[in-house]
């Protein structure tokens, strides 16, 4: 199909989750967010959809906040952990997570969704290793090269395949509003910032630089604590409260304000993945700006590059007057 949209064949790639995932599976979705990162809400939409459209049962959902300590699932069902940037030890809370699913349920299948890995030391991510290695059944998707690599060589007995970002199963993704301003910086404020960012920083209006944490009002963030209170609360008095139905209604809520927000824009520079992935479901012109440890630009070079709506701020010069 030659002729279709690169972003559309990104969309069918993601088919190749259904070699371990197979349509009509009973699973356990694991470790979706309950937190205020954009780009993990759009992964989650895009999951969901997923296994919407291909008769995947989600027969249990659980965030990081209320998965029991005891958890009995029929042996069945596949365990399904959610995706992301956070596979390695700057976000221990999720790791901590993941690996305490594939100590204790060593007869399921367990899949884990497009993950970009990365550790800072070595010693933690030979321990990963060694306990993925050890599970039988274990199945993990990772968006970009070096991560593929990576798990390649250190997860050697486990099954290990490139996929794109689960949130490109939300292509097309139509604008909502009208595009009234130029452009918009989505550039991080977190640990993941990069030096080379400042440009952008400096030449960013404040009324048209945001990030995930400055998208959402203070009602909607403290909103999203009650959130994380209810769900600890699940947790505690051993549910079920309808605290995930209401959160999943609440990030239709989210997802619908960023998308408005980048569709009133002509064009975006960001240094969020999602930011790059975001402008990408929108077929919008953007300038991607590279993260701390390289992530921006591994995905870009693994997947998004045929786009011509999208540019990697190294290899775009003359658009952004940086100097050769």
């Amino acid at each position: 199909m030659p002729n279709l949209h690169p972003m559309a064949k990104l969309k069918n790639k993601l088919s190749v989750i259904l070699d371990v995932v197979p349509q009509g599976s009973n699973i356990i979705y694991v470790d979706y967010p309950v937190y205020n990162n954009g780009g993990d809400v759009l992964i989650m939409k895009g999951t969901e959809a997923f296994f919407k459209d291909n008769g995947i049962r989600v027969r249990a959902r659980y965030s990081a906040m209320d998965i029991p300590d005891r958890l009995q699932i029929p042996g069945d069902w596949i365990i399904v952990c959610h995706g992301g940037g956070n596979f390695g030890d700057l976000y221990s809370n999720h790791q901590n997570l993941r690996e305490r699913i594939v100590r204790d349920f060593p007869n399921h299948r367990i899949v884990i969704m497009p993950q970009t890995i990365h550790f800072q030391s070595e010693q933690k991510a030979n321990e990963v290793a060694a306990l993925f290695n050890a599970h039988p059944d274990l199945h993990m998707f990772v968006r970009d090269t070096r991560s593929y690599q990576w798990a390649k060589d250190k997860l050697n007995q486990c099954s290990i395949t490139l996929c794109p970002d689960m949130a490109h199963q939300l292509w097309p993704l139509k604008p909502t509003t009208e595009t009234v301003k130029d452009v918009l910086y989505f550039l991080r404020t977190d640990i993941e910032t990069v030096g080379g960012q400042k440009k952008f920083d400096d030449e960013a209006d404040a009324a048209h630089r945001l990030d995930w944490d400055t998208l959402f009002t203070p009602l909607e963030v403290k909103g999203i604590v009650y959130f994380q209170k209810f769900y600890r609360l699940d947790k505690k008095i051993g549910g079920p409260l309808p605290t995930r139905t209401f959160w999943y209604k609440y990030t239709d809520h989210l997802m619908n304000k960023a998308v408005t927000l980048f569709s009133s824009y002509r064009e975006v520079r960001t240094s969020r993945l999602h930011g790059h992935i975001l402008a990408c479901l929108l077929d919008m012109p953007h300038v991607v700006i590279d993260n701390s440890y390289g992530k921006n630009s591994q995905y870009y070079n693994t997947w998004t590059q045929p786009n011509p709506k999208a540019q990697l701020f190294s290899e775009a010069p003359s658009a952004l007057e940086q100097p050769s």
